[in-house]
């Protein structure tokens, strides 16, 4: 094909319409997917949500409009075909609800009745998931968020098509390997997390074929924290996102277990207790958690924030 020919087809759109049948909510659904307001592989543009991906054909835009007849998806770049195939999974497809019970609790019964639309994604990729988890490991969001912006911006490449402006597609695991280690230490990620990255990043063509283990379990974490630095958080960070993995609450999380407590029986637990109130859900553990993430509600604060610490220039 001459190269104009080319280019103007990587120009033109793939695209479908995917018809659930039951509505999805594909901002609810996505919303996981986004490391921060600023993240540049992850826009929200009124009803639209475009993403940028790294697939295993290429870079590539994904655009879905969510409407009363399916979801206008619409795809561009390399990438694109793979995207389009794969978005019934990433709003959902085959994620079971169906067997949740929440009757005996007036709190996730209201955030189900209210969240109706709201799915697990499963986006097939792993690496791409399970890089910015990495990064997000003992830190505050914002330090990880700024951290990723600042990286993918740097080493990404331009998201394909007419993506918003300044979006971005991250990096392939080749490329995060040749990240310098002034460019990790300028973006305020130490030493620790990014030999972590470069390890994951090192294993790549394993991690991804976890995917192909279906929606988590014992095997897929396994693999996972085979990598040193890989641990039970961002592990089910991952297979959360990557897999659609419905019972892998995060373990770990330096907020979520008292937001848990707080939300099921008014006041603060551990991680321990977390587990034990979830525990009446064993097998939709996950989807009750993002029930109450997606309710909007929020644990009462009380102290200082944490404090977020600058080592850039040390």
């Amino acid at each position: 094909m001459p190269e104009a020919s080319a280019d103007a087809a990587l120009l033109r759109p793939v695209e479908t319409v995917y018809r659930p049948d039951e509505p999805v909510d594909v901002r609810a659904t996505l919303r996981t997917l986004a490391r921060g307001a600023g993240d540049p592989a992850w826009r929200a543009e009124g009803d639209r949500i475009w993403l940028a991906v790294r697939t295993p054909a290429g870079a590539g835009t994904l655009c879905l409009v969510g409407g009363r007849s399916g979801v206008q998806a619409s795809a561009w770049g390399p990438g694109a075909g793979w995207l389009i195939e794969g978005v019934p999974e990433l709003l959902g497809h085959g994620d079971d609800w169906s067997e949740l019970d929440v009757s005996g609790n007036t709190f996730l019964r209201d955030a189900l009745h209210r969240s109706r639309g709201l799915r697990l994604t499963r986006t097939r990729q792993v690496v791409q998931v399970l890089v910015p988890a990495v990064l997000e490991q003992k830190v505050t969001s914002t330090e990880a968020w700024r951290a990723w912006r600042q990286l993918v911006r740097a080493h990404g490449d331009p998201a394909p098509g007419p993506a918003p402006a300044g979006m971005v597609v991250p990096p392939s695991a080749e490329t995060w390997r040749r990240v310098p280690s002034w460019e990790w230490h300028r973006a305020g990620v130490g030493p620790q997390r990014s030999a972590t990255v470069m390890r994951v990043c090192a294993v790549a063509s394993s991690l991804e074929r976890v995917v192909g283990l279906g929606r988590g379990g014992p095997e897929a974490e396994a693999r996972l924290r085979s990598v040193p630095g890989v641990g039970v958080w961002t592990s089910a960070e991952t297979t959360q996102r990557a897999l659609g993995d419905a019972d892998s609450p995060s373990v770990g999380d330096y907020h979520l277990p008292a937001l848990v407590g707080w939300a099921l029986i008014g006041r603060p637990v551990d991680d321990d207790g977390m587990l034990e109130l979830l525990e009446p859900w064993r097998g939709h553990r996950e989807r009750v958690v993002r029930l109450i993430s997606a309710s909007g509600f929020a644990k009462p604060r009380f102290g200082p924030r944490m404090t977020i610490q600058d080592h850039r220039r040390h």
